[in-house]
């Protein structure tokens, strides 16, 4: 046998994941190395989601190896992903069936949180992830109508509600439990932070890899009560390019520093409109303020969204971006959004109190 498997172990240190930008093995991604004569076989672990380049991946190692190991026969690599539980704030409760939440955020209203939180959620479906979508704006639910979601969900056990399903996510929001679609939440802030925490706990959430949870705007009590009882694993901040937007980003992203919750990164809503007619393209909202923004808090610009009004119609007629027009290019840039989102909470720490055996002391 001319190689050994730490030869394949240097050789793949050589090669960079396109997609964390390190090498397979620094990304703790190898496995399952094995050598029968001189042919090779092993897995590709990937701790993010990433159904669509799966393929990708495995060519790319494969061709590789061949490269570095001029006496090998065949090589086969197989890819999958396996998503993890990561840290959250101490001294939060675990909720049951979640390994991961999501926290999609804006300073103020009217940049396309909601829009934002259904495609992100699509997306990291679409890779191969079990997503679930809790839609915390109690004052002003719409994920029911952008998921195409009817009805009310329903109790097996008489303590806890299924979750409803739209394209293949799990969702819940008050908006289920209300009667009309005009009818108003009239709500004080602790009865609306009471109902989130409801929503969330009393759901029997399957397995979820991902729960991304819509949160109102601005920063208020609900905010506040998810960053002191909700195990959030990051938080996406969402914003246009405009200078009082940007502002009140500012703010939510101080707001969740200072309550200890990881920020995943900025995702700029309205960044160019390109008019329908002549194609041209203008930055009316402004230009390069998430940039900005970024560049001063040491966080990531996720990605940068056009002003288009397909985005707006597929997510009123209850079917967004991503599942209406998949391989187009505004879906496309979803997907990039969601991978570097579930690349970037695959980076952070584990939580590991799993792993602990649970020690109850009793009496005999």
């Amino acid at each position: 046998m001319a190689f050994t498997e730490s030869d394949i172990q240097t050789a793949l240190k050589q090669l960079t994941d396109p997609n964390t930008r390190k090498d397979f093995v620094a990304g703790k991604s190898v496995k399952n190395i094995k050598i029968v004569g001189n042919d090779v076989t092993l897995d590709i672990q990937l701790g993010y989601p990433a159904k669509s380049v799966w393929a990708d991946i495995k060519a790319l190692v494969e061709a590789h190896l061949r490269t570095a190991l001029s006496d090998a026969g065949k090589i086969d690599a197989t890819v999958s992903s396996k998503v993890v539980p990561h840290a959250v704030q101490r001294g939060v409760k675990l909720v049951d069936g979640v390994k991961n939440i999501i926290a999609v955020a804006s300073g103020k209203g009217g940049v396309g949180k909601s829009t934002t939180a259904v495609n992100l959620a699509l997306a990291l479906a679409a890779e191969g992830a079990r997503v679930g979508m809790l839609d915390a704006d109690i004052y002003g639910p719409s994920q029911p109508m952008m998921l195409g979601i009817t009805g009310q969900p329903v109790s097996k056990d008489g303590k806890s509600m299924e979750p409803m399903n739209g394209h293949g996510i799990q969702a819940m929001s008050i908006g289920f439990m209300i009667q009309g679609d005009d009818a108003p939440m009239i709500w004080r802030g602790p009865m609306a932070t009471q109902a989130m925490e409801q929503l969330l706990r009393q759901t029997a959430w399957d397995n979820l890899d991902y729960l991304v949870i819509d949160l109102p705007p601005g920063t208020g009590d609900i905010q506040l009560t998810l960053s002191q009882k909700v195990p959030v694993t990051g938080a996406v901040i969402v914003t246009t390019p405009q200078d009082i937007a940007l502002l009140d980003a500012r703010k939510g992203l101080k707001m969740f520093e200072k309550v200890d919750v990881k920020i995943i990164g900025l995702v700029e809503n309205m960044s160019t409109h390109i008019c329908s007619k002549c194609g041209h393209e203008e930055h009316i909202f402004g230009a390069g303020g998430g940039e900005k923004m970024c560049a001063d808090y040491g966080t990531e610009l996720l990605g940068s969204l056009p002003l288009d009004i397909q985005i707006r119609e597929q997510a009123d007629s209850g079917t967004p971006t991503v599942v209406a027009d998949p391989e187009g290019a505004i879906a496309k840039v979803y997907k990039q959004i969601a991978r570097r989102v579930a690349i970037r909470v695959a980076e952070m720490a584990q939580d590991h109190s799993a792993a602990f055996p649970k020690i109850v002391v009793q009496n005999t």
